[in-house]
């Protein structure tokens, strides 16, 4: 099997956080200007769009698209730490591209999707930590060798960023990426709690490393070996 380099790994991921940029923040700007989505229906565009670039981009970068997997999955030791800074600049690159055409979509003073706290800083941290925590926790387990590999695992990630997006959207927007919420605030000049949105995800992603080695299996002790008489 032919292993991927790194500028295509690096080249998915800049496609796969820009059409999730399209698709998902399109989708609130289709909604603001013709209401025909929906909350609902915005929460359904992210999950199909994740479960699109999984099963279309996973086999060639793992489909990060998200910073705070990409250092969870590096907090984790399933990710070398000399890709994460390649890989995070990939994301947000993608991201910064996703949004600049999502702004040829929007009316004017639009803010193209971008995430923001309905109750204050406080809350939306706290909300953002645990969609986070809860979305990078269930990465790894169903991504760990105990699991089958293939479309149930993208299904699982898909729908657990579609119903985090159902619940947490009101709240805070439901970003847990920090380049979902850093490119609508570059392109549309918001920058209301960014601070927020790459925090509250990095953190969220750390804690749920630490929750799944809670629940990693400890090998079984080595029987003991009698000595030869």
């Amino acid at each position: 099997m032919t292993i991927p380099t790194l500028r295509q790994c690096l080249l998915a991921e800049v496609l796969g956080t820009a059409f999730l940029m399209i698709f998902g923040t399109g989708a609130v700007v289709v909604d603001e200007q013709f209401h025909n989505i929906g909350h609902s229906g915005v929460a359904a565009a992210f999950g199909l769009i994740v479960l699109i670039i999984i099963q279309g981009l996973g086999h060639v970068s793992g489909a990060h698209v998200n910073p705070a997997v990409t250092i969870g999955f590096w907090a984790a030791g399933r990710f070398p730490g000399r890709r994460v800074g390649p890989y995070v600049a990939a994301q947000l690159l993608g991201a910064g591209l996703g949004s600049a055409a999502v702004r040829l979509l929007a009316a004017p003073g639009s803010l193209l999707g971008a995430t923001l706290p309905a109750h204050g800083a406080g809350e939306a941290f706290a909300v953002e930590l645990g969609l986070t925590f809860w979305l990078m926790f269930i990465i790894l387990r169903v991504t760990s060798s105990y699991y089958e590999q293939g479309l149930m695992v993208g299904l699982t990630i898909s729908a657990v960023v579609g119903l985090e997006a159902l619940v947490g959207g009101p709240l805070s927007g439901a970003s847990m990426n920090p380049a979902r919420s850093l490119a609508p605030a570059l392109v549309s000049g918001n920058w209301t709690a960014a601070w927020v949105y790459v925090a509250a995800p990095v953190a969220g992603a750390l804690l749920a490393v630490w929750a799944d080695r809670l629940l990693e299996p400890k090998p079984a002790p080595a029987a003991p070996t009698s000595s030869p008489s």
